[in-house]
Parts: structure tokens; sequence; C-alpha cells
């Protein structure tokens, strides 16, 4: 268990917090040292706010002296992805398409829930352009590396995010994910990210990827998220798509196991390609699920790629994006968005149609699937990170980001929870990460089963200090 300020989970810190063995205004100095030593080396934060979060830290610092904490986060240090409304910071989502400057005049849902709970918010992370790709570069705020070995990505879109909570810049990370953007990330880097069932957070404004895109948290511990997600799940009446509350502490039941849960292991979904040293590593994190009692079978879901929809939906949903823009500005915007939004330009409403058929069938088939398993086990990414600045790594064939993200896509199209749970170190001591995927609204049992695998294989964080000299090249 570490002593150092910046690297203790949430839950930690609060219960120092309650025990008067540590401030918020302690905890906000250490996560805001932190970041002025790792950002330069790492570009994380396309955002910091120091004054306020300290300000915020000692209002904190002081209802807990009077033993009147505000909620369930009360001065935690946390982050929000630049892609969600943070009241009095402007939403710049990697762009210089983006003119509007202004401080925003409200929080998007899940902001709110924290700021209202307590959080100490000290920043905006960084993302791709609009968050379109699963690499994080912009040609605003330029590369994001991985807090493992600099010269490597760090996943994306909720890259930034991803980073942070690697290297203990916080210790609540909010992140979004419409294909992939929470778990990839969190594989690459490390960490632990929940796409909760969709809705289950509510959203606004929706942005890229309306009906797919997911909000949740990233963060070094299954307890960690789920207490984030606990706060976030509240209602809000700016999301129409949203279910009515559960009302659950997600953190109540957390341990309770996974003996007699039925898991289908799929290595490949019967259609990816995984790198052996990834699928080596994902075997024995499942060997540990079946050691806890999980009844575990090597089963394919049965569903074919639907790779081609949903990249047709994505593209186009890219390309609404883009006819809202000034054209003048187009020059200034990363050219594989533009690709792809052209793309988009070209799809029909026909071919939308006929794509959400697919997409329907494939939620038919999951929902059916889980009549017979709990839970289903796959590799999060088929590889470790490749070179930072590039959108797939070069020499194995690849043409998109798309190539080498088998396994996220499809459940954001089907709306099922599912977690990226980090699952040892490959040879070149990059992480890998086995995804858990529950059924819809069984997001608790994604937990518990994080969780167990979690307690019998603590998550490792990187050597910063190693990390900086390979920078030093």
């Amino acid at each position: 268990m570490t002593n150092d300020v910046s690297m203790l989970s949430a839950t930690r810190l609060l219960g120092l917090y309650r025990a008067r063995a540590l401030s918020p205004v302690q905890a906000t100095k250490a996560a805001l040292a932190r970041i002025d030593r790792w950002n330069p080396v790492l570009n994380a934060f396309c955002l910091v706010d120091p004054e306020p979060a300290l300000e915020a830290a000692r209002q904190s610092e002081a209802r807990w002296a009077a033993g009147r904490p505000m909620g369930r986060l009360d001065g935690v240090p946390t982050t929000i992805k630049d892609q969600w409304l943070a009241r009095g910071w402007p939403t710049r989502r990697g762009s210089h398409a983006v003119l509007e400057e202004a401080p925003a005049a409200e929080d998007s849902p899940a902001t709110q829930r924290l700021r209202e709970q307590g959080a100490i918010l000290l920043g905006k992370t960084n993302l791709p352009e609009f968050g379109w790709k699963g690499v994080t570069d912009s040609p605003r705020f330029g590369i994001s590396r991985n807090p493992w070995d600099p010269s490597k990505t760090c996943g994306g879109s909720s890259g930034g995010a991803a980073i942070a909570a690697a290297s203990g810049m916080g210790a609540l990370h909010l992140g979004s994910d419409g294909a992939g953007s929470i778990r990839m990330p969190a594989a690459f880097c490390g960490v632990f990210g929940l796409k909760p069932t969709f809705a289950r957070v509510p959203a606004y404004p929706y942005g890229l990827l309306p009906m797919c895109s997911h909000t949740g948290p990233m963060t070094r511990t299954v307890e960690d998220a789920a207490l984030m997600l606990t706060v976030m799940a509240e209602p809000d009446h700016r999301d129409w798509l949203a279910p009515p509350p559960d009302g659950r502490d997600y953190r109540v039941g957390l341990d309770e196991g996974i003996r007699g849960i039925r898991i289908a292991y799929s290595r490949t979904l019967g259609y990816a390609q995984v790198d052996p040293e990834i699928a080596a590593l994902v075997d024995r994190a499942v060997a540990v699920l079946a050691e806890q009692g999980a009844e575990v079978e090597e089963v394919d879901p049965g569903f074919a790629d639907p790779r081609e929809p949903f990249e047709m939906y994505y593209a186009t949903s890219i390309a609404t994006t883009l006819k809202r823009l000034d054209p003048a500005l187009r020059a200034q915007m990363d050219p594989g968005y533009l690709r792809l939004a052209e793309k988009g330009l070209r799809s029909s409403g026909t071919d939308l149609i006929e794509g959400w058929a697919v997409r329907e069938a494939l939620g038919r088939h999951m929902n059916a699937f889980h009549q017979r398993f709990d839970l289903l086990v796959t590799p999060q990414l088929p590889l470790a990170a490749f070179a930072a600045g590039v959108e797939y790594p070069a020499d194995r064939g690849m043409t998109s980001w798309f190539d080498w993200s088998p396994f996220a896509f499809p459940f954001n199209w089907t709306g099922q929870p599912a977690a990226s749970v980090p699952c040892g170190l490959t040879p070149d001591g990059l992480p890998a990460a086995m995804q858990i995927v529950g059924p819809r609204y069984g997001d608790m049992l994604v937990l518990r089963a994080s969780r167990a695998y979690e307690a019998e294989r603590p998550f490792a964080v990187p050597d910063l200090e190693k990390t900086a000299a390979q920078a030093r090249g």
C-alpha cells in the first residue's frame, strides 16, 4: 500500500480525512505538484486551474474539521475530460475549429454530480479532435504519451484521463466511451476503466455518437470506480434517454466474490487476431477468475464482426459534426478526422437504417447469450501500446484504429457495461488488460468480477522516474 499521497485512492483519502490524518489541501497540493512535474512529459491536461482547486480544498478542509463533509467525494482531487462541460472552463475538444473560448455556464450531468458531492476539480484532460479516434493527439494540444513509456501511445479518446489516473494526477477521472474511448486508454495505461450500461450515467450534450457514447469512471482501483459510478448515476432531466435511477451504492456487495458465476471466455470473438503475449496474459487472468470459483467455459458469443456497419454509423456521425463547422477552419483539423467524415458524407439514410438493423440483431443476440452466461471475458485490446503520434502501428497491414479495436466497439452498439481490467505486463513492460462484459444493467456484476480479480492481482503502477529517463533519451 502506497504512502505517496498523490497515489492514494479516493477511498483511502476519504478515510484519512475522516480520521483527521490528512487534509484535502494536502491531497490537492500533492496532485497539483504531480501535474507540475509530469504533465510536461506526458501531456495529460489541456487546462489546469490550481487556485480555484486550492480554494475548494480549503473549504473542504474546514467542513471535515467541523465534522460536516458535504458529500461522498468531499475533498477528492478529480479531473474532467474536455468533452464535458465544466462551469467556468471552456470546452475546446482538442480542436482549433472550436472558436468559443467563453467559460461554460453549466456543468454536464456527471461534472455536476461530482461537484455536488464535494470533488475538487483540478482541470480538463486531453482528447483527440472531437474524440474521433483511439489515440490521443490533436492539432490543438499535441501528442499525449504513455506513462509506462513516453515513446508509446496512451490510447484514446480519454487518453489524458488515463494518463492522469496512472500517474497520480488526481484520484478520480471522468471519461467517455463511444467506441472504446474509456477502455482502450485504460488498457494501454494500466488503469481500471468502466463503460457503464448506456445512459446509466446521464449525459449532456451527447456530442459525437448519440445512443452509443457512455460516460464513466477511470481510476486506479475498482472500489473508486464503484464510488464514482454511485455518484454519477444520479438522474438528470437533460438526458432524455436515461433510465430511472436505481438508487444503488455500487460499493455495497463489491467483495461478494464470483463463486458460481457463469463466465464465457472468448479469446477472439471468433474473428479477431490477438498478439500471443497479450493472449497469454489474459489466459492467466481468466484462470484467476476460475480459481475464485467462477464457472469458466471457452466459447465465442457467435456474432459476425459488426465493424462495417458500425464504422459507417460512426463516420456518418462525424460527418454531421463536420457540417456544423466553418469550412475555412478545415485546414487546421486532423486530416484523419476529415477523411472519415468525407466517408460518412457518402452514406445514405437507407445505409443508416440497414446498419441499425444489424445493431438491433446484435443486441438481441447478446441478450440471448446472457441467458446462458452471466459475463463475457475477452482481451481488451489485441496488442500492447505502439508508437505515439500515429493512428495505428506501422508494418502490420492496418489502415485504421478500428483494425486494433475489435473487442471494444461491439459493446457500445449493444449498450452493455464493460470494464477494462489491468492483467499484467508484457515482456517489454507495457500493460495488458482483459475486458469483462455484462448484460445490460449488470454493472454491479462487472464491478464484482473486476474487484475479485484485483483482490488477487493488485494493479501495477508505472515508475515515472524511469519514464522520465526514457523521455530524456
